[in-house]
């Protein structure tokens, strides 16, 4: 880069500002209209939303709720599982994915996940399998779903629920044997996301959401997720309060008809990358699941030959911002240390740990930033 750049530094990991700025009159309208309606609590905001929801995901019943953590537990909740009941899930993940499972009494079962699209390795899924098993929960990480076509068949052949943890991925569509598409979230028995603000749809605060197609799951989880009443004061089951805030479905009512917008200007971006770093010796580009599109809530790098932690300082020193998602799998986190899980149980995931690295990725990611990061990159590799 010889010219003088537009941008500063040190440059933003997510730019929520930027996207804010872009449709600010939009957003600053919805958020004044539902201030002055004065329903903060269960708004007609979020009531729209969800149906809002339910038709861009193809007719799954959507219900708002707290955050994404909650909706994971919300899902489990629902099933009306039993204390030591086991539930699989992948080892290389997000905490919230085995934290909610233990919380309900349950049995966290972790597994290793495939080394190319990091999602769960069904051969270790099989092998898990236990008479107490009762669920599974893919992650459908970094932005793109599970191989969730042989998951649903084995779990069909167990009688075992699918809870799918969809907080990286919501967009993405799977595309199954026959040509039949449908969105991530909707595939299993339950479907869980998250709004975190820096999520593809994102609010200002925090959010999550259910979806099942499933009516009587879906009445269900709604009278946990109100303290379990379906009639005001008569509580029916035990539940929990988590509701989405009527201001945070304000804004996710504006940001959602630009949620394509968003996912093609994340894969755009992701083309960029990939164009600029894939002939590099020693760092691995992300590989797609030909089964997925990939909605890219993170581009996340194999750093080889132990380099990623000395290409993450020089990224640093160049004003770039990275992040390792994550740095231990679950089996080496204290919380959930067993002698089941010793070192080395899990090789994929544990050398996946010593070499992701993910990328800036958001909406306003311009191709005068990226030619940045990607020369800076090269440079490392070319020193």
């Amino acid at each position: 880069m010889n010219h003088t750049p537009t941008f500063s530094l040190p440059l933003p990991m997510v730019d929520l500002a930027g996207q804010y700025a872009k449709i600010q009159p939009e957003l600053d309208a919805a958020l004044l209209a539902a201030v002055r309606k004065g329903a903060y609590i269960q708004g007609p905001e979020v009531k729209a939303f969800a149906a809002e929801l339910s038709d861009y995901v193809g007719g799954a019943q959507v219900i708002p709720c707290a955050n994404g953590t909650d909706a994971l537990q919300l899902a489990l909740m629902a099933l009306d599982l039993k204390p030591g009941d086991e539930v699989i899930t992948a080892t290389f993940t997000y905490v919230a994915t085995a934290e909610v499972i233990a919380l309900l009494g349950l049995t966290p079962v972790l597994v290793d996940v495939r080394p190319d699209t990091y999602s769960l390795d069904l051969d270790q899924v099989r092998a898990a399998l236990s008479p107490k098993t009762k669920a599974i929960v893919p992650v459908h990480l970094y932005g793109q779903a599970a191989d969730m076509e042989d998951l649903l068949e084995l779990a069909a052949e167990n009688s075992l629920a699918v809870v799918e943890d969809c907080a990286q991925a919501i967009g993405a569509r799977y595309t199954f044997s026959d040509g039949r598409k449908a969105q991530v979230g909707t595939l299993g028995t339950i479907g869980c996301t998250s709004f975190f603000p820096s999520k593809n749809l994102g609010c200002m605060g925090d959010g999550g959401a259910v979806y099942t197609k499933d009516a009587a799951l879906a009445e269900r989880i709604r009278m946990m997720a109100n303290h379990g009443q379906k009639v005001k004061y008569r509580h029916d089951v035990i539940g929990c309060n988590s509701r989405l805030d009527t201001l945070q479905a304000a804004i996710l009512r504006v940001k959602l008809p630009h949620l394509d917008s968003y996912i093609h200007a994340r894969q755009e971006a992701a083309e960029r990358y990939d164009k600029g770093l894939k002939d590099l010796p020693g760092l691995q580009i992300p590989v797609r699941n030909p089964s997925s599109s990939h909605v890219f809530h993170q581009y996340t790098l194999q750093v080889k030959n132990g380099q990623r932690d000395a290409l993450k300082s020089y990224l640093e020193e160049k004003g770039i911002p990275s992040m390792i998602y994550y740095p231990w799998p679950l089996h080496e986190q204290p919380a959930f240390a067993s002698d089941r899980y010793p070192k080395g149980a899990f090789p994929v995931a544990e050398q996946l740990c010593q070499e992701v690295l993910s990328l800036p990725m958001h909406t306003e990611l311009t191709q005068e930033i990226q030619d940045y990061i990607i020369h800076t990159i090269q440079s490392f590799y070319h020193s």
